[in-house]
């Protein structure tokens, strides 16, 4: 297989960037999306030219940081995938493929396809843990969790933090990742503990990282490789009404 390859080339977060065009053939069907970035980048250091850089871990759809935009879809054309999971069996021969970093003031680009995420840690440092005394570990039975609600727990769980919900909103939105860390602990009685004071200190980190508003396309489920759904955002927005309340009473 063969492709005209456009991609985002920027040499540092100061730089002005730009797309360059490269040419790449006898590329296997059988390769994931990454492999493919690996040859060409064998291809280029072969010429002496710079590699693409760009960025991953664990290539099995757990980490989240192997995040592009490709072709116009956040982790590219395959549902419920990760950028490390894409094949090339989802692209036609000859096709050509535009190649860019996560979009969003709060994700400046670090280098080329490379992006600082750390604006999620500062997040998930401004409210998502628990106060709790781990010690040993507690009978499994000792705290009754309704299933539903422990299902709905664990979906939100799944978020793996990649930014694909942020890239895919045409305001960059932060906001499917941030409930979806609120859901993970307030639907928990441990979390409850917390609950008012973790929803408003996130969302107060998101805004002032600069993050836009939801407006409800649903861009951000769309395109989410863990469908992430967007009942989270709607919980997320009543326990921060019920918090904002409570304070004004007290």
């Amino acid at each position: 297989m063969n492709f005209t390859l456009e991609i985002w080339r920027q040499k540092d977060a100061k730089s002005k960037g730009k797309f360059v065009t490269y040419q790449i053939t006898n590329v296997s069907e059988e390769m994931s999306f990454l492999e493919m970035l690996d040859y060409l980048n064998a291809t280029l250091i072969e010429k002496g030219d710079e590699p693409v850089a760009f960025e991953y871990d664990c290539r099995e759809g757990i980490c989240g940081t192997c995040g592009l935009y490709i072709n116009g879809y956040a982790h590219g054309p395959g549902h419920l995938t990760t950028t490390c999971e894409l094949r090339m069996t989802k692209f036609k021969d000859g096709q050509k493929i535009v190649i860019e970093p996560w979009r969003s003031r709060a994700f400046p680009v670090i280098k080329d396809l490379i992006v600082d995420r750390s604006a999620f840690d500062k997040i998930l440092q401004a409210g998502g843990f628990i106060s709790a005394n781990t010690g040993a570990a507690p009978d499994a039975n000792s705290i009754p969790i309704p299933k539903p609600k422990a299902d709905a727990a664990f979906d939100a769980a799944a978020c793996i933090g990649c930014g694909a919900c942020v890239a895919a909103c045409k305001n960059s939105s932060a906001m499917l990742f941030v409930s979806a860390k609120v859901s993970q602990y307030a639907l928990l009685p441990q979390g409850r503990v917390e609950a008012k004071e973790r929803v408003q200190k996130m969302i107060k980190k998101m805004d002032e990282l600069g993050f836009g508003n939801c407006t409800n396309t649903g861009a951000c489920q769309a395109m989410c490789p863990k469908g992430i759904n967007l009942t989270h955002i709607a919980r997320m927005n009543r326990e921060f009404i019920s918090a904002k309340i409570g304070a004004q009473k007290t």
